[in-house]
């Protein structure tokens, strides 16, 4: 009886225990599947997911006649999903794949150790280690056969030229997202949209038979076509860089525009930089320079190379912001071409005294006309005085001096303008003849350009239309009439003006021979970096526009500091002048007159005595004469010629040489 009570009881305590334990492995199974069941069905789909990203390809960057600038070929990107690398029986499997692809990978890739195993251990689904590998590399590690790694096709930038129009194509970064210039403007069109490609599969990577597959086409990225000329833009490129050379400058800087639609032909600044290696310096000084640099030194530096200062920065643009004045004298009735002005030398401006750069030898009376030939500062006071303060800034804003010029690129800089209750007198005074005021490169070539174009200011641009994937237009980008800024009448008049500068004043190392080109230089020394004062350094300029009886081409270059001599007419002038005739003849513009051969043509020399160096320059050239002159003393000043040999009048052979003395 007790041996049976005993084995009932055991019998009971099985019984319980086995109970227990169902009520257990129950309340186990509720745990999982109700309370962690959403987490569990995650962690499953993300097991069996493969969900492969689809780069879209970039849209291409044409120039205007659909030369090619910046395409995107085919490269690959290495992925690595942690959780199938990890995928094995035990720890030291687990452990020796982690070691296999972590070695392999940063081996092939050149890339450390370490930051590679970080990523393989991650828990995530997929971790992207490398892109923009090309065939060879990616075949090598397809070879290792690594657990976890899959290599996918895609694109990366290219840029076939180089270093070509550097700064206005600008630069992506290593997603291929516009960082500068026109790939960052037209980012959003450029890049299209991703696509994706889900499917289901088992742990060896085989699909699961009731999974889903779904496709999710990448839409490719617009395309567009610039305004900018390659062959234009390959001439620019050419001229500043002989420039750079000649003049040891620290920078050069041009445009090209077409002043009837606002079209940007060519835009080119020095140093330039490699597009396909934007962070290396084409400079081996710079590379050096730039080694030795912290990471937040390298950022400033590369925004720094980046930066188009033709559209961003300001500078002081001198005595070829004299057109504008004269153009709001004339338009207001203030003066008239032929209306005479008396120079002594010297003016006073509310008990202020502005010296002519002509003080000892003054100029005397002149007419409108030649006060712009001869950059009489005087002149310009008493036009500027003339206007007065609050009718020129409304002038300064028709020309939109003082807003932007909404031309399609990031980063545009606005003017800087003494403020117009506190200029006073001589304020209004130093701007009528380009002082005291910064504009940006880009807001004077197009309101000088709107002089040649009947007035009218246009918009500048630098994309016309944008294409799709098949090549058809999607959308255009016409020219844009922004103001009448002055009247047809006034226009022509300047024209007529800035013709005269270069056929009888100081710009004739604007001319081209056989065609009527118009012209301005420039010389403003720099602000210093507390802007309390001015440096010898200077911005050197010359602006130029071609044929004058119906101008198709405004140039602008920019020497900034520029060693040697530093006048606009033999720094910046030249470099207008390659320019103007590689391009004339490119759009084949035919010369307003026979040039022939002139060899043995003689032509009687002027007479420069009296004449800044500057100057003298400008009018030799004008006549088809060369110089010769001490430079380490025209380096120094802008001396006034005191002699010269021979003498004006003597009749030579064009390109004759004319000895200039101080």
């Amino acid at each position: 009886m007790t041996t049976q009570n005993s084995s009932r009881k055991n019998l009971i305590i099985i019984l319980m225990i086995v109970f227990a334990c169902i009520l257990l492995l129950c309340l186990r199974l509720g745990w999982i599947q109700i309370v962690k069941g959403s987490e569990y069905s995650e962690k499953a789909v993300a097991q069996q997911t493969r969900d492969t990203p689809i780069e879209a390809e970039r849209g291409v960057i044409y120039d205007t006649n659909g030369n090619e600038l910046a395409v995107s070929v085919t490269s690959y990107t290495v992925w690595v999903r942690p959780s199938d690398v990890r995928a094995a029986e035990t720890a030291e499997k687990k452990e020796a794949n982690v070691e296999k692809v972590s070695k392999t990978l940063s081996e092939v890739l050149g890339l450390e150790y370490d930051d590679v195993r970080k990523d393989v251990e991650k828990e995530q689904s997929i971790v992207k280690i490398d892109q923009g590998l090309d065939k060879d590399t990616a075949d090598k590690i397809r070879e290792e056969e690594l657990p976890g790694v899959e290599i996918a096709e895609d694109t990366k930038r290219s840029y076939p030229l180089g270093a070509f129009a550097a700064h206005t194509l600008g630069t992506v970064n290593d997603d291929n997202e516009g960082r500068s210039g026109l790939e960052l403007q037209y980012n959003t069109y450029l890049s299209g949209v991703a696509g994706r490609w889900v499917n289901y599969t088992d742990t060896g990577g085989n699909r699961l038979s009731y999974g889903d597959e779904r496709y999710y086409q990448a839409e490719d990225g617009y395309s567009i076509v610039t305004t900018i000329d390659q062959v234009i833009q390959h001439y620019t490129e050419k001229a500043i860089a002989k420039v750079q050379k000649k003049t040891s400058a620290d920078r050069v800087m041009a445009i090209v525009m077409d002043p009837e639609t606002g079209e940007i032909l060519a835009m080119a600044q020095t140093p330039e930089f490699d597009l396909n290696n934007p962070t290396v310096p084409l400079d081996k000084s710079e590379q050096k320079k730039l080694e030795d640099m912290s990471d937040s030194e390298k950022v400033t530096y590369w925004n720094k190379m980046w930066r188009n200062s033709l559209i961003s920065d300001v500078y002081e643009p001198g005595s070829t912001f004299k057109l504008l004045t004269t153009s709001i004298a004339l338009e207001e009735g203030i003066a008239d071409t032929d209306d005479t002005f008396t120079c002594s030398g010297s003016i006073d401006v509310a008990g202020e005294t502005i010296h002519c750069w002509r003080s000892e030898n003054p100029h005397g009376t002149q007419t409108l006309k030649q006060a712009v030939g001869n950059s009489c500062n005087p002149v310009f006071v008493q036009l500027a005085t003339k206007i007065g303060i609050d009718k020129f800034y409304n002038y300064m804003a028709t020309f939109g001096i003082t807003g932007k010029t909404g031309i399609d690129f990031p980063g545009e800089g606005t003017a800087i303008l003494q403020d117009e209750e506190s200029a006073g007198p001589v304020g209004l005074a130093t701007i009528g003849f380009g002082q005291g005021v910064a504009v940006t490169p880009i807001q004077l070539i197009t309101a000088v350009s709107a002089l040649g174009n009947d007035g009218k200011l246009m918009q500048p641009r630098l994309v016309k239309e944008m294409q799709d994937s098949d090549g058809k237009t999607v959308e255009t980008f016409d020219a844009k009439v922004v103001r009448q800024v002055v009247s047809k009448e006034t226009a022509d008049e300047m024209c007529e003006i800035m013709q005269y500068v270069v056929d009888e004043g100081g710009g004739g190392t604007a001319a081209v021979e056989g065609y009527a080109v118009g012209a301005k230089t420039g010389t403003a020394n720099q602000v210093n970096d507390a802007g309390t004062g001015y440096t010898e350094k200077t911005d050197s300029s010359c602006i130029a526009m071609a044929p004058m009886d119906d101008p198709k081409v405004a140039v602008l270059v920019i020497a900034d500091n520029p060693k040697g001599v530093k006048y606009g007419s033999v720094t910046a002038a030249p470099g207008v002048q390659q320019i103007l005739s590689d391009t004339l003849r490119y759009l084949n513009i035919s010369p307003s007159e026979e040039s022939g051969d002139s060899e043995g043509e003689k032509v009687q020399v002027p007479d420069v005595v009296g004449e800044k160096a500057s100057e003298a320059i400008g009018i030799l050239a004008g006549d088809s004469l060369s110089y010769d002159m001490d430079e380490d003393a025209a380096a120094e000043d802008d001396f006034i010629v005191t002699k010269q040999y021979p003498a004006a009048g003597t009749k030579v052979k064009k390109g004759s040489r004319i000895y200039l003395y101080e």
